[in-house]
């Protein structure tokens, strides 16, 4: 039979164990949110693609990524993967300050007019079944979604980001921990913070996106609260719809990406 004190002494050990682990698993986080917010502003920087050129550069990117290396599309003989949401949409290039190469390119799909409508709401309307968030209850002006969201495999140097989907910011199955942000390819959250500055900016109120649930739930580590509005359906693989809002974006950041993000407003900004 086991006595009291062992009992008490037993478990005042486990509550030290598992306050010790939260708190060793915090300074991890914090440590590990620490070195990549310092770490983008280093060497990384967001560009808007205000000319032909860039537009041109965010293309091959897309070419690269969604058709070379992924076949999620065909491919085409110009080197550009291009689509009718081009037409109404604003593009955001990471450039590598060091090397003055792209590092990675995403959309932001923005219609102007009646008519003109988000990817998510042409193929993927019925799996929304959160009526309220629907995106067609809203003003074209104040609608937008993020898409084409695409890495080349040259700068994903680290072993876990090596694998073909942190191409498209995917977690890796094999080594993702929600507890750790260095499974997350954080040229992802600077490309999901350059298109959600772009939005904040032109003040677009309501935005969406299309992706897997786990990509969902790493970027809540970062303190991205997206909302899913619909169930899990096959669209370039398993993905759910989900939305987001500046409220729940800015009101729920980690401090070290919310700094982040204000760097990245910064210079959104100024670029007009």
């Amino acid at each position: 039979m086991v006595s009291k004190d062992k009992m008490l002494g037993s478990l005042s050990r486990k509550l030290k164990t598992s306050s010790i682990g939260k708190l060793y698993r915090s300074y991890r986080q914090y440590g590990e949110s620490k070195y990549i917010a310092r770490h983008f502003s280093s060497y990384l920087e967001p560009v808007i693609a205000s000319s032909p050129s860039l537009e041109e550069m965010s293309y091959r990117i897309r070419h690269n990524v969604y058709c070379d290396e992924l076949n999620f599309e065909e491919a085409r003989e110009s080197g550009m993967e291009t689509d009718e949401f081009d037409d109404y949409s604003l593009h955001c290039l990471i450039k590598h300050t060091t090397t003055d190469e792209y590092a990675g390119t995403v959309r932001l799909v923005r219609p102007t007019q009646e008519g003109q409508e988000l990817p998510i709401e042409k193929y993927c309307i019925s799996s929304i079944n959160n009526d309220s968030l629907n995106p067609r209850n809203f003003n074209r002006l104040n609608i937008c979604e993020i898409s084409r969201l695409a890495v080349p495999k040259r700068f994903r140097r680290r072993e876990m980001d090596k694998y073909d989907g942190a191409a498209v910011g995917v977690i890796n199955q094999q080594t993702y921990s929600e507890l750790e942000l260095r499974c997350f390819p954080f040229i992802a959250v600077g490309l999901y913070f350059a298109a959600a500055a772009t939005a904040i900016e032109r003040d677009v109120q309501h935005a969406y996106v299309m992706m897997e649930p786990r990509l969902a739930r790493s970027m809540s580590f970062v303190g991205i609260k997206f909302e899913q509005i619909g169930p899990v359906i096959n669209y370039h693989g398993r993905r759910a719809p989900y939305y987001i809002n500046q409220p729940l974006l800015q009101n729920s950041l980690k401090p070290n990406f919310a700094v982040m993000l204000h760097q990245i407003r910064e210079q959104i900004r100024k670029q007009g």
